[in-house]
C-alpha cells in the first residue's frame, strides 16, 4: 500500500544539463531552478481538471503575438 503524502518532499532533477529542485507537496508540484525562489507551480486540482493544459496552451499562444513574424529581417 502506498504511503499518503503528508509533507513536502524535495528532490533535485537535472533538465537539459541544468539543476532544478522539485517539491512535491499535498497541495501540488513546484519546479524551481536550483538556487532560486521563484519557479513554476502546479496545483493537483488544476492538473486533474485539465486547467494546466489550458494554461500551457494559452501561454504558448500569447508568446507569439499577431503581427510578429518568426523570421527576422537581416541587415545587408
Amino acid at each position: 500500500m502506498a504511503a499518503k503524502l503528508q509533507k513536502a518532499l524535495k528532490r533535485e532533477v537535472v533538465i537539459d544539463g541544468k539543476p532544478y529542485m522539485l517539491t512535491i507537496s499535498p497541495e501540488g508540484l513546484k519546479l524551481v531552478p536550483k538556487g532560486r525562489r521563484k519557479g513554476q507551480e502546479l496545483a493537483w486540482s488544476d492538473l486533474v481538471s485539465g486547467e494546466a493544459a489550458l494554461a500551457v496552451a494559452l501561454s504558448a499562444s500569447l508568446a507569439r503575438q499577431p503581427g510578429q513574424s518568426r523570421k527576422r529581417n537581416r541587415k545587408r
